[in-house]
């Protein structure tokens, strides 16, 4: 009896054991199937995080280069509009250097209502050009001649040594639009 007992125990200590084994296995495979579900979720965060991050990207490199297209055609339109006068201003240049002339020899005569009546008319006509941004280039009889700035129209002997190599006289003067130059001065320069 006694051995029975023991042997029935024995048995039943294997069968625990076998049944102790069972449920290892199983908590092992849920532990195993748990760890494989949180190493997925975590590739899947990280593959999510990733995508999240390229998508980023992409979005401020667009964003970028669409500031830049804004910011290049805004500076294009300023520069459009700076010169969209410039071919009716290069039309009245020739307009503006007769009333000069006239103004000339109007000045030589007698009448004073004629003087000043054609005075108001020539600075009306400089004002509205002015307004539409047109300015004269500052040169004048005694300044060195600069290529960049002037155009050599002949070269005369100088009157005086001061002169050489610089501006004698001013044929016609030259007008920028902004910075751009329109018509160069036209000048001569002695020798």
């Amino acid at each position: 009896m006694f051995k029975n007992f023991f042997k029935n125990k024995s048995n039943m200590t294997t069968e625990n054991t076998e049944f102790d084994q069972e449920i290892d296995e199983v908590t092992l495979e849920n532990n195993a199937n748990g760890e494989q579900l949180i190493i997925e979720e975590l590739s899947v965060e990280e593959q999510l995080t990733q995508d999240l991050a390229k998508e980023k990207d992409k979005f401020l490199r667009l964003f970028a280069e669409f500031e830049n297209y804004k910011r290049r055609t805004t500076k294009e339109r300023i520069e459009l509009f700076k010169t969209a006068n410039q071919e009716v201003l290069l039309a009245m240049l020739p307009v503006l250097d007769d009333f000069d002339r006239a103004m000339v020899e109007i000045n030589k005569s007698d009448d004073e209502l004629l003087t000043k009546g054609v005075e108001l008319i020539h600075e009306k006509l400089k004002n509205a050009l002015v307004a539409k941004g047109l300015e004269q280039v500052d040169v004048k009889a005694g300044d060195v001649f600069d290529a960049d700035f002037a155009e050599a129209i002949t070269q005369i002997p100088a009157p005086s040594d001061k002169l050489k190599g610089k501006i004698v006289d001013v044929l016609e003067k030259g007008y920028k639009l902004g910075d751009k130059t329109i018509r160069f001065p036209k000048v001569v320069i002695g020798n």
